[in-house]
């Protein structure tokens, strides 16, 4: 019987949401495919309070429904799922981790959290913390969802990480991923708000925010306070429209642009504290 699928993009800012709204009204999986993410349903009928769903939670998302073959959709959707090689780490789903040295391996069990590797802010934080983190380092990741980027600093060398998540959907997913990659004696996942728990476990040597770009600025302030000497931070999920502005709002607050990377419309940054270059 033919299937339903559910093709949603976003506003930049609204991916998070449009996820939980579409979990909220009866998708049971989604998939990144690009800037869009998939549902599938067994019926238009089924579909429908999806897309009423998607609307309400970004009226500026467009959507599309379509009529697709009935095939083995669960081997379907693994296909479309993919390993990433990014710099000296490879981000990938369980059933492709074999070939990967268990060292330089993040395996990420994709779920409703975000961070597959499949999204150019992932890979943008990945590749220029690569730089960064340092063995013996006391990371914090700020928006963790599926842990992705903690993970990677533990195999980097952090002695310990603190992944931070506000979604209570995204917390279970987090800690089996961390557990999956045998680096629970380092990575810690605390569910609530950075601006809260960050300065509890502060000083760290390096934070890592994948997250919207108006988040970012009402954090500048914590996190520039939450810093160890000579420490850094990365920011990604901003848009490279963005950056003249985001980089005025560093500067505002005692941050020195120290390198960056841009990916389709995608840009991250690499900042240090004003006078600790």
């Amino acid at each position: 019987m033919p299937l339903t699928r559910v093709e949603v993009r976003p506003a930049a800012e609204r991916s998070a949401a449009v996820a939980a709204a579409l979990f909220a009204a009866g998708a049971e999986a989604l998939q990144e495919a690009g800037d869009a993410i998939v549902a599938l349903m067994p019926t238009a009928d089924a579909a429908a309070p999806l897309v009423a769903a998607v609307r309400t939670a970004d009226p500026a998302a467009t959507v599309s429904t379509s009529e697709v073959p009935d095939v083995d959709w669960a081997s379907a959707w693994r296909a479309g799922i993919r390993a990433h090689t990014v710099g000296y780490l490879t981000v990938t789903p369980p059933w492709l981790a074999e070939p990967f040295l268990p060292a330089r391996r993040v395996v990420i069990e994709p779920a409703m959290a975000f961070g597959t590797g499949d999204h150019a802010t992932t890979r943008g934080v990945l590749h220029l913390m690569q730089d960064v983190v340092r063995p013996g380092d006391i990371v914090a990741d700020l928006g963790t969802g599926s842990a992705v980027l903690a993970i990677a600093a533990a195999r980097l060398g952090a002695s310990r990480v603190v992944a931070i998540e506000t979604d209570p959907d995204a917390i279970g997913n987090a800690e089996a991923n961390v557990r999956a990659n045998d680096v629970a004696h380092i990575v810690t996942v605390l569910e609530g708000d950075a601006a809260i728990l960050l300065p509890l476990v502060a000083p760290v040597r390096v934070v890592l925010a994948n997250i919207v770009s108006s988040v970012i600025r009402e954090l500048l302030p914590v996190v520039r306070r939450s810093l160890a000497a000579g420490g850094e931070a990365i920011f990604s999920g901003m848009l490279d429209v963005e950056r003249d502005d985001m980089t005025a709002a560093f500067a505002a607050h005692g941050f020195t642009l120290t390198a960056e990377r841009s990916e389709d419309e995608w840009w991250s940054a690499r900042v240090r504290g004003r006078g600790e270059e």
